[in-house]
């Protein structure tokens, strides 16, 4: 169970108290990019806010161990998307794909290691 003073990053300068989020969706298809990755119920807040952090690397921050394992995979899987869409679009932008591959590399090097916050 996340204690009550920890904050979540959603994305984009988006944060949300741990302890207030109730429920998670993923966001599909056409849906799915720019920002948009994940619906996020909040306590107290009457429409989702539109989060542009996966559910499982939300759950992660959220001390939910189980969802801990998957973060790499959903990581590898966002820049296996990103390759795709930046080859049907045209020119890739190398640098950037190779920025974001490195940080999922990173990951794999030192699983134990969370990413902190603060």
């Amino acid at each position: 169970m996340a204690m009550a003073e920890q904050m979540v990053f959603l994305g984009f300068g988006k944060w949300a108290r741990a302890d207030k989020i109730y429920a998670l969706e993923p966001i599909t298809g056409d849906d799915r990019g720019g920002g948009r990755r994940t619906r996020v119920w909040v306590d107290g807040i009457a429409e989702p806010i539109l989060a542009g952090r996966t559910e499982r690397t939300i759950l992660h921050d959220m001390g939910q161990d189980s969802a801990a394992a998957t973060v790499v995979l959903d990581d590898a899987l966002d820049l296996a998307e990103r390759v795709a869409k930046a080859v049907d679009e045209g020119p890739l932008d190398l640098k950037d794909l190779a920025r974001r591959a490195r940080r999922v590399l990173e990951k794999t090097a030192n699983p134990a290691e969370a990413e902190q916050l603060f």
